[in-house]
């Protein structure tokens, strides 16, 4: 099996969730990686599509997954961003229903994918990964509220603040200038479903960031220059205090 798999836990983790896979024992873990294969998936590459039949559940083992739903008028929103460690898949997997979401690579992507029967077979082998599903779905409640509570509270600046620098911290690439290269391929219109607010709100923040100089961007690419600044905005204070 691969690293990412091994019983100390897979690698690269961002910081504020502990991973479905961290959760587990090392008896559990082997139960899964013998009921699962590994697979790959190239970046920009579905893993599973909304709405479409399967009985499989993923462990992201390396890689960052976004996690987009469309509505019946065609907006597609993003929900999430799920990195190692992560179970997704769940509710197809085990209700045997449509899945609820599209999930596509960002980044090259190793998981381990588990047939619906063989992960309840584990589960009651092992209870302890049952414990672990719903404590996984908890959190992510939780930070479903959290999120609906900061977008009527926040101003889209610090939320969108709050996000370059989380992002920063679990997918950075550091120049040697200083700045931080977020190195992952997000639109605006990606981060703008991120912090439940409107393109032409983020595009307006991102715009007056620049003429500051606290960042640059490209395309699909945000670069942090000064961190300090964001720091301030999303805590609420003057950015130059």
């Amino acid at each position: 099996m691969t690293a990412e798999f091994r019983d100390g836990g897979p690698l690269g983790h961002g910081p504020g969730r502990t991973p479905f896979w961290d959760l587990l024992p090392p008896a559990a873990r082997q139960a899964l990686r013998e009921a699962g294969s590994v697979k790959t998936f190239t970046a920009r590459e579905h893993l599973v599509r909304q709405d479409e039949f399967g009985d499989h559940l993923l462990v992201v083992g390396s890689g960052c997954i976004k996690v987009t739903t469309v509505s019946a008028t065609g907006y597609q929103a993003v929900l999430a961003l799920r990195g190692p460690g992560d179970l997704l898949g769940e509710q197809g997997g085990l209700d045997g229903g449509p899945r609820s979401a599209t999930l596509t690579a960002l980044t090259p992507v190793r998981a381990l994918a588990i047939p619906g029967e063989a992960f309840r077979a584990a589960a009651r082998d092992h209870p302890v990964v049952t414990g672990a599903v719903h404590q996984v779905l908890s959190a992510r409640l939780r930070d479903a509220d959290r999120q609906r509570t900061s977008a009527g509270a926040d101003p889209v600046a610090a939320r969108l603040a709050g996000l370059l620098l989380d992002l920063a911290a679990g997918h950075g690439r550091r120049h040697a200038s200083g700045a931080v290269e977020i190195a992952l391929p997000l639109s605006q219109d990606d981060f703008a479903g991120l912090v439940l607010g409107s393109r032409r709100t983020v595009s307006r923040v991102l715009e007056q960031w620049r003429a500051e100089g606290w960042v640059t961007t490209a395309r699909t690419h945000v670069t942090i220059e000064n961190a300090d600044a964001l720091k301030r905005v999303r805590e609420g204070g003057p950015p130059g205090g």
